[in-house]
């Protein structure tokens, strides 16, 4: 018989995930804390939500790429820039945990806290126009992202999407590079977790798998029929919210 406290953990998946891989953020950074007042081990949360993640991402990516929200093609601009986004944070979260060592886990909060609203209200504020993409403004903010990811494990989602918007990258197009680049990193993350602790909550790796490879058609068929400055709004909204929340959480809880 399963656990009472495994029960709610499909649908979980299943939702948080239609929300990550429509927006391009969000699974991690809400199924975790979930999970952990539920009453589940940190180390059990947190290799299962990676490897569920690596499925959700990499299945997400390739529906979005069939129904054409993006080119995720070899060799294609989009797939150029999900490389690129996952090399930057790979090296950047290695670079930054030089830093994160020496700096007290309160700034780093309120630090990715305001970075992350500061994203949304950017997203809010820039009206819908074809700008030119810039690799210039890519790689900056690109290694922006990464250096928040290095340092506190989080941000990173909202700041890609909202930097790609920023820098030229067509929305629908945005959030199925980022599922893809995310995918890439989620990957490495979890070899690491494998060599270090070599243990896994399989029922819990299990649910969490299917929850959110259900819900990766449901998302794309969504980010299809949703006009863009729809999704604009709603991902900028999405963005100040978990910024404020982080911040609120890491003052006042």
């Amino acid at each position: 018989m399963i656990p009472a406290e495994y029960l709610p953990v499909d649908a979980l998946a299943f939702l948080l995930g239609i929300v990550d891989a429509s927006l391009g953020m969000g699974y991690g950074t809400l199924l975790t804390p979930v999970l952990l007042m539920l009453g589940f081990d940190p180390l059990r949360v947190v290799p299962a939500v990676l490897v569920s993640q690596l499925a959700g991402d990499f299945l997400a990516a390739l529906f979005h790429h069939r129904i054409k929200n993006v080119d995720l093609s070899f060799g294609s601009i989009h797939f150029k820039i999900a490389v690129t986004l996952a090399a930057l944070s790979i090296a950047g979260s290695v670079a930054a945990v030089l830093v994160a060592i020496n700096i007290p886990m309160l700034y780093l909060n309120i630090y990715i806290g305001l970075s992350v609203t500061v994203s949304g209200l950017a997203i809010l504020a820039v009206k819908i126009r074809n700008r030119r993409f810039s690799w210039r403004r890519l790689f900056c903010l690109g290694s922006f992202a990464a250096f928040n990811k290095g340092i506190s494990g989080g941000g990173w989602g909202p700041i890609v999407v909202a930097g790609q918007i920023l820098t030229g990258v067509e929305m629908k197009a945005a959030i199925g590079i980022t599922t893809l680049s995310e995918g890439v990193i989620c990957a490495f993350a979890v070899v690491t977790y494998i060599l270090v602790y070599r243990s896994m909550d399989w029922l819990l790796l299990a649910l969490l798998s299917v929850g959110i490879a259900l819900s990766t058609p449901f998302a794309a068929l969504i980010v299809k029929r949703i006009e863009s400055g729809k999704i604009k709004l709603i991902i900028g909204l999405f963005t100040l919210t978990l910024g404020s929340l982080t911040i609120l959480k890491t003052l006042y809880f």
